[in-house]
């Protein structure tokens, strides 16, 4: 058979937050294409009509109700409508993030505030935070499992108005290296640095 028409992930278990739009929904068109059954995750109701959509091209996605991650406080918040309590979770991907940039004193939207950091920093860091420390028992127990963080070349190259979104994403990266490290019996844990995108 060509390798092209293996379904390498058939049987495999997904989660991706953010994943209606841009490039969470390029990598569950991938995933979905190769076998794995997803579980989209979305924050924003907007996001309803296009993940509804993609549930329906690929018959092998399903949609969690809108997870409002600026909202997180708890675990139970992020999980409990979603995890069966005998599911195994293969893959996480830890994609939803929202941006924000704002230079130190902005001559135009004003000086950064306490809102604007808690904001950002909920949705980039806190969520994906509890929601692996959530999914981390549901990991398969031979190392096969698979977690991918949503980083940002922001975090290393210093971009003006990106203090927050930069800040966040390298918090995201020291957090990878921590959870490779907590997390090796069960999944190898990795970041992606993607550029602008359209």
């Amino acid at each position: 058979m060509p390798v092209a028409g293996l379904r390498s992930l058939e049987g495999k278990f997904d989660i991706i937050t953010g994943g209606s739009r841009g490039i969470g929904a390029a990598i569950a068109q991938n995933l979905a294409s190769k076998g794995c059954s997803l579980l989209l995750n979305y924050i924003s109701t907007f996001s309803t009509e296009r993940t509804l959509q993609l549930c329906e091209e690929l018959t092998t996605i399903s949609a969690s109700p809108p997870q409002q991650s600026s909202k997180f406080s708890r675990e139970p918040e992020i999980t409990s409508p979603i995890l069966p309590p005998t599911v195994t979770i293969d893959i996480l991907i830890n994609n939803a993030g929202i941006g924000g940039n704002i230079r130190l004193n902005d001559p135009v939207r004003g000086h950064i505030n306490a809102d604007f950091f808690q904001r950002i920093y909920t949705v980039n860091v806190l969520a994906p935070l509890l929601l692996t420390q959530v999914v981390a028992p549901y990991l398969p127990l031979d190392r096969s499992g698979r977690i991918v963080n949503l980083s940002s070349v922001s975090s290393s190259l210093g971009l003006e108005s990106q203090s927050i979104y930069g800040g966040t994403k390298a918090a995201i990266e020291a957090m990878t290296r921590t959870w490779a490290r907590e997390l090796r019996d069960c999944a190898t844990v990795n970041a992606i640095n993607p550029g602008p995108c359209c």
